[in-house]
């Protein structure tokens, strides 16, 4: 099928949602597996590379016109930041308001960032299976999920990861999850029932454990 470029992004889109959060967080990985230079940059070799071991489906002649879309200034490379802007796109206003109501709800001392104390109040690992098993304590599955905000935000800022998570990796977080969220009121609803956003707590079940 001949697709034109808007057809091939989306398409490239799709395949990428299928696979949840966990779709833009291992394209990250395999964008640094494919960065052979250590550049921080895709060249075309690199980017077809990329696509072609990330098995979305996507022929080596379209990886190499998703290339020029996505490459916005003609430079002959990609960063990440610029993949990314042109892969997954940005929340709109409904669903960024949602996050910033959530981070400051969990930011009670108005610190602009958030540790293990603030999270642990609405976050509840004793229903976890590692928890109930007694594998690990809720204290460590905690720290893993601090660490799947700092992970998801990592991906281009590589010397952030410091155990605490401020309002630029909780937004990069959900605006990876929010790709593979079709509907606004699906997300409102995800973020409802994970951070109590209408104070009618439902379930303490947080979403850090499916990416």
């Amino acid at each position: 099928m001949n697709y034109s470029e808007k057809q091939l992004v989306e398409a490239f889109r799709k395949a990428l949602a299928k696979r949840g959060g966990r779709g833009i967080f291992g394209l990250g990985r395999q964008f640094k597996i494919a960065d052979d230079d250590r550049s921080k940059s895709l060249c075309l070799e690199e980017f077809i590379k990329c696509v072609h071991d990330f098995r979305v489906g996507i022929k080596p002649a379209d990886a190499e016109r998703l290339y020029k879309v996505f490459d916005r200034d003609g430079s002959g490379s990609i960063d990440y930041d610029e993949f990314l802007r042109g892969v997954r796109g940005e929340m709109n206003q409904f669903r960024t308001q949602l996050c910033k109501k959530a981070f400051a709800i969990m930011d009670k001392d108005g610190s602009g960032v958030l540790n293990a104390d603030d999270i642990r109040q609405a976050y509840n690992a004793k229903k976890h299976p590692d928890v109930i098993s007694g594998k690990k304590t809720e204290d460590e599955i905690l720290g893993e999920f601090l660490d799947t905000f700092e992970q998801h935000y990592a991906n281009a800022h590589p010397d952030s990861r410091d155990g605490k998570v401020n309002i630029e990796e909780w937004n990069e977080y959900y605006n990876n999850v929010s790709m593979s969220v079709d509907r606004d009121d699906y997300f409102e609803l995800m973020m409802n029932n994970t951070w109590n956003l209408d104070g009618k707590r439902v379930t303490k079940k947080g979403w850090g454990g499916e990416f």
